[in-house]
């Protein structure tokens, strides 16, 4: 993939996010695309109550994996790189 590829991917993974950006932001949060990586994993930043909210990984899988997933199949995984469930 370009670079212009993957920032036109980023772009859109991060308008895509605004699906469930309400759903965060009721609590105090949000979440960042950071990057993508070569083997298609999405990173994504934690931002605001998120990060240290124990929820996040159920917030992870059945929300943000599974919208940016929906839409982008060719991405393979979505990982946290901060917050209580990052790696």
């Amino acid at each position: 993939m370009s670079e212009s590829e993957k920032e036109s991917l980023i772009k859109n993974i991060d308008l895509t996010l605004d699906e469930i950006r309400p759903h965060l932001k009721v609590d105090g949060g949000d979440i960042e695309v950071v990057d993508i990586t070569a083997d298609m994993t999405v990173q994504v930043k934690w931002v605001g109550n998120c990060i240290n909210c124990t929820m996040s990984a159920m917030t992870m899988r059945a929300g943000v994996e599974q919208t940016i997933k929906a839409k982008y199949p060719e991405i393979q995984n979505v990982v946290a790189v901060n917050g209580v469930n990052a790696g």
